[in-house]
């Protein structure tokens, strides 16, 4: 199965290289250069990780990370930026973000994250779909 992505960054160039680069690796990547949009985006669509760059016009990263995590708190959050310090980087893990990488980033390495996002995803969604089920034999009383 297929990853799906959801990469935010307002650097027009460096969204689109990024994406052609995971789409030759067979992800299924959608591209957002508004916080805003992505929230928008969480809210009606599935993604198996967010890669959301840390500086942004609008909204930054970590106000952007919060958002996400009010409306979809499983959502896996992968932050990239070019701007590494280690307190934002403490902060977004203490907000809920999976990982936190400095670019330029590797592609094997982002590729690698999403790819355990993926995974993080599934385990959520199997444990989820036995509680709902242990719920409906006891309900039921089977």
């Amino acid at each position: 199965m297929e990853e799906k992505v959801l990469i935010v960054d307002d650097d027009p160039d460096f969204l689109e290289a990024l994406a052609d680069r995971m789409r030759a690796n067979g992800m299924n990547v959608t591209t957002s250069m508004s916080a805003k949009q992505a929230i928008e985006m969480t809210a009606t669509q599935a993604f198996d990780a967010v890669v959301l760059d840390l500086i942004m016009p609008e909204m930054d990263g970590l106000e952007t990370l919060e958002a996400l995590k009010k409306t979809r708190p499983d959502l896996q959050v992968i932050l990239l930026t070019g701007h590494a310090t280690v307190t934002k980087g403490i902060e977004a893990m203490k907000l809920g973000a999976m990982d936190f990488i400095e670019k330029p980033a590797d592609l094997k390495t982002i590729t690698e994250k999403i790819k355990k996002a993926h995974a993080r995803r599934m385990i959520i969604t199997e444990k989820r779909t036995q509680e709902k089920i242990q719920k409906i034999i006891q309900e039921k009383g089977w």
